[in-house]
């Protein structure tokens, strides 16, 4: 999935503004230009394909949500941004930030009109050299952020 496309879908769960998107990646220390948020929410041209912005970027966004979302903490210090950005790691940095349980997550994407069982869901978070990991594929991560939308938008 585009990693744009993962930050337009998290503002408008968020209901936020470009400040606002400046902001959460500050909180991580990525200072964005004004440019580039503008890059990141702007339309294609007719006919034409727009570059998808970098897993950098979107790495130090997840980041900048966690803290925005929970606060930071002493306890937690910030750990170097991993690239490249994973639906599986996009997922899990949205567990996080939104403090969401396993059955919540399921709650969430059965809501956007999808079904996984628990253990298919489990396999999602589990660390890559697992044996039972599975890679979380484009639907599977559009569910899960539309579900967000849903769940949150209105809160």
């Amino acid at each position: 999935m585009r990693k744009d496309d993962v930050i337009k879908s998290i503002r408008f769960t968020l209901n936020a503004g470009d400040g606002e998107i400046a902001e959460i990646l500050k909180l991580a220390g990525y200072k964005p230009t004004r440019e580039e948020i503008a890059y990141i929410f702007e339309e294609p041209e007719e006919g034409k394909d727009k570059i998808d912005i970098t897993h950098e970027l979107t790495a130090y966004f997840l980041d900048g949500l966690i803290f925005y979302k929970r606060g930071k903490s002493d306890k937690h210090p910030q750990q170097p941004i991993q690239t490249p950005i994973t639906n599986n790691m996009v997922m899990k940095k949205l567990r996080v930030a939104f403090q969401l349980r396993e059955e919540d997550i399921r709650k969430i994407i059965q809501k956007a009109g999808f079904e996984i069982s628990a253990s298919e869901l489990n396999a999602l978070f589990r660390k890559k050299n697992h044996r039972n990991f599975q890679p979380a594929g484009d639907q599977v991560l559009r569910y899960f952020l539309k579900g967000l939308a849903m769940t949150y938008r209105n809160t």
